[in-house]
């Protein structure tokens, strides 16, 4: 059995680890099997855990509130990264922006439409 695992974390609040892609198709027409949790703690101390493993650095450097992590040490480093590439160094960290899908990323901050339903 060949599983190709996903995970996202909402806003500290909610967890879904498992084989769908997150989107209509994988969890409605697919065979696909995921854990899903609304629990706090768990989704909170599982973004801290990765984002210490993929930063390399511990969980108390990344605990900070995730805007400023990611501005501060997640775009710096991937940047640093892409530039090393560009001048044909060799990569010191095993994060690098990728640059047409960071750029073109940039266009799903404009105006979104969609429907939000209060429970």
């Amino acid at each position: 059995v060949y599983v190709h695992a996903k995970i996202a974390v909402v806003d500290d609040e909610w967890l879904t680890l498992g084989s769908a892609n997150l989107n209509e198709h994988s969890f409605f027409n697919d065979s696909e099997m995921n854990v899903v949790t609304c629990d706090p703690r768990l989704a909170r101390e599982t973004r801290l855990r990765l984002w210490a493993e993929h930063l390399e650095l511990s969980i108390e450097q990344v605990s900070g509130d995730p805007a400023h992590v990611i501005d501060e040490l997640w775009r710096p480093i991937a940047t640093e990264q892409l530039e090393r590439r560009r001048r044909g160094e060799p990569q010191t960290h095993r994060l690098s922006e990728l640059a047409g899908v960071s750029r073109r990323s940039m266009a799903l901050l404009g105006p979104l439409h969609g429907l939000v339903v209060d429970g």
